[in-house]
């Protein structure tokens, strides 16, 4: 029987992401895991800003507030859900760079043997346009992967 002891979920915010989170924390209680959070601010956003021709210490700045922000936000989510889940491990990060491949990176580094992600985030229309996270991850990662549908 596969028993997870490292789990990463990817957190992008959204309401998907939350009920991907509440199924790790219902593995993590029954098997004793860690949860590793994760979420990676796009730097796609800092690529368009330039070809817009934004000054670059704007955009040092907004990305610097974006990493502010994202960490209060993970801190608060953390916060949460050990007051109402008691006994449970929760490590979080926030990177900068593609989403899948950050997500990868992570649970190579972390050796994580069991990502939960949510079959859609925040990104809509666009994503599937251009390709979905979650495929680019279902397809490169080298763990079990819990797809959350919504």
């Amino acid at each position: 029987m596969f028993t997870p002891k490292k789990i990463l979920v990817p957190i992008d915010f959204s309401v998907y992401a939350d009920n991907a989170l509440k199924q790790a924390i219902g593995i993590a209680k029954q098997h004793k895991a860690v949860i590793y959070l994760l979420h990676v601010i796009d730097e796609g956003f800092h690529k368009t800003g330039v070809d817009f021709s934004l000054d670059e210490a704007i955009m040092q700045k907004i990305a610097e507030e974006r990493l502010s922000r994202a960490k209060e936000k993970l801190e608060a989510e953390v916060t949460g859900i050990n007051e109402e889940h008691d006994g449970i491990k929760i490590v979080y990060d926030v990177r900068s760079g593609i989403p899948y491949e950050e997500i990868i990176k992570e649970q190579q580094e972390k050796d994580i043997d069991l990502v939960v992600i949510a079959s859609h985030g925040k990104t809509g229309i666009m994503e599937n346009m251009l390709g979905s996270v979650v495929a680019k991850v279902l397809k490169r990662v080298k763990c079990q992967v819990l797809l959350v549908k919504n």
